[in-house]
């Protein structure tokens, strides 16, 4: 979290936002605090997930938005953790801080737990994509409230202005971003492929109970293509697993997940197959997304070995228009046919 959000995150604030989930019943245990604060509450002996947005980061109205359609896909039977009103009835509470707000929300705790890459099989690569899949198809459907403001298009982000965030010395950089951008928003938007998704379904994002996959954190929600929400599981899948070593050893990995995922999603949502083809470009867009991110949210001057080399790995792919892997999706396509 930035230095200047920190300083505002008082535990009087905490314990105000507790109570007005009624979650006061034991010490909330700290779970994240990277673009939102997150803790482990409890109310009557239940784990819920207690989150604390930042104005800086998000709106009242963005957030009102995040958890209307998380709900709406809780309704239409999907796992994931719903929110929860307020004593006040609300979904979300407003908590002054300064001239600033931070804005309150309660979530269903996901059962079971994360999973690790050594945990990684093709059944989880398979219902991973049908879960996926399900949200893709279910949000066809979904109709915002006329009470409820639009959640952002994908280019409303400011993380995709790498100009914002890159060191100004990095002309090209700064250059092959844009253009990535352009290419991009040059693709065309149909209800069938483009619509409000997740934007964010790694593995950290999900707990595993028994084979049934819970979804959690609809924070980056937004109006995107369905194709972007299958390359990033493929992306970080990748990139969260350390032990693939070469470009190589990433690209077979990758072959077989996206392989087992993909028949996964096709049971449950229908895509054309132009877009499948289109992946490497959201491949690329996360690499310049998280660049943005780093730059943002890191002194990488006082960084981690391992992090400087993701970033530098990061900024050669930039550079040299590459994707983080080469899968042949006309072979996936044909054998799933």
């Amino acid at each position: 979290m930035e230095e200047s959000v920190s300083r505002l995150f008082t535990e009087e604030l905490l314990q105000k936002a507790l109570s007005l989930y009624t979650a006061t019943e034991q010490e909330p245990k700290k779970l994240g605090d990277f673009e939102n604060y997150a803790f482990e509450v409890y109310r009557n002996g239940v784990p819920f997930v207690l989150r604390l947005t930042h104005s800086s980061h998000r709106s009242k109205d963005q957030i009102e938005s995040e958890l209307d359609w998380l709900n709406f896909l809780s309704d239409q039977k999907i796992n994931v953790c719903r929110a929860l009103p307020s004593i006040n009835g609300n979904y979300v509470e407003a908590l002054i801080s300064e001239d600033t707000f931070f804005f309150a929300c309660l979530f269903k705790k996901a059962h079971g737990k994360n999973v690790r890459t050594e945990d990684f099989n093709d059944t989880l690569f398979y219902q991973w994509g049908k879960l996926v899949g399900k949200m893709n198809h279910a949000t066809k459907n979904y109709q915002k409230p006329d009470s409820i403001t639009k959640r952002p298009e994908w280019d409303e982000d400011d993380l995709n202005l790498i100009e914002k965030f890159a060191p100004t010395n990095e002309k090209e950089v700064i250059e092959k971003g844009k253009a990535l951008l352009q290419q991009i928003q040059q693709l065309d938007k149909d209800p069938n492929t483009y619509g409000l998704i997740h934007s964010d379904i790694h593995s950290g994002n999900f707990f595993v109970e028994n084979g049934k996959i819970e979804v959690f954190d609809f924070d980056d929600c937004s109006y995107h293509w369905f194709a972007s929400d299958i390359a990033i599981p493929i992306y970080y899948a990748v990139w969260f697993n350390t032990a693939l070593e070469s470009k190589e050893d990433r690209s077979e990995f990758a072959q077989n997940f996206a392989r087992q995922f993909l028949i996964g999603y096709y049971e449950e949502n229908y895509i054309d197959s132009y877009w499948i083809k289109q992946i490497p470009l959201f491949f690329k867009l996360r690499d310049l997304t998280l660049y943005s991110v780093f730059h943002k949210k890191e002194d990488l001057s006082k960084a981690s070995e391992r992090l400087q080399k993701l970033v530098s790995d990061i900024k050669n792919r930039i550079l040299l228009d590459e994707a983080i892997v080469d899968i042949d999706f006309e072979l996936i396509l044909k054998e799933i046919e």
